[in-house]
């Protein structure tokens, strides 16, 4: 989320040496939370969602990635935006946003934004999860 650091979970990493995750192309989704996530969380099932409602529904959005590539050694997975127009009522309050693969067996986490406070979004907001074009969604080195 713009200016929020991401946060991995510890297994993200013996995930990624054990061949689990292919960033470039599993599907990737971000889910919303109001409950704080810790490094050590490590599947979908250790985080706990906000309700489906006007516009969210359960299990998060669907990241659209656009590069997974490596240059000089630096990793960078790049997604598009993530743009919400909720309906009716809306859908919060959440304050996380974590990112996990949707495609490897019990949905394993990869991190987390923390946008500092809850927020609520109803229409004719929208919600926007800035995925960084240029820095990427992560990099690894």
């Amino acid at each position: 989320m713009s200016g929020s650091i991401f946060n991995k979970f510890n297994r993200f990493v013996a995930d990624l040496a054990n061949g689990v995750h292919n960033l470039g192309s599993n599907q990737l989704r971000v889910m919303l939370t109001n409950t704080a996530p810790v490094a050590t969380n490590g599947l979908r099932a250790d985080i706990t969602e906000i309700a489906a409602a006007g516009g969210y529904a359960a299990g998060g959005f669907a990241v659209t990635v656009t590069s997974s590539a490596q240059t000089g050694g630096v990793h960078r997975l790049i997604a598009d935006d993530i743009v919400v127009t909720p309906t009716g009522a809306g859908f919060g309050p959440f304050r996380y946003a974590v990112l996990y693969n949707d495609t490897a067996a019990n949905d394993p986490l990869i991190g987390w934004w923390d946008r500092g406070s809850s927020v609520s979004v109803a229409p004719p907001d929208t919600f926007t999860l800035d995925l960084s074009a240029t820095n990427g969604v992560l990099q690894i080195t």
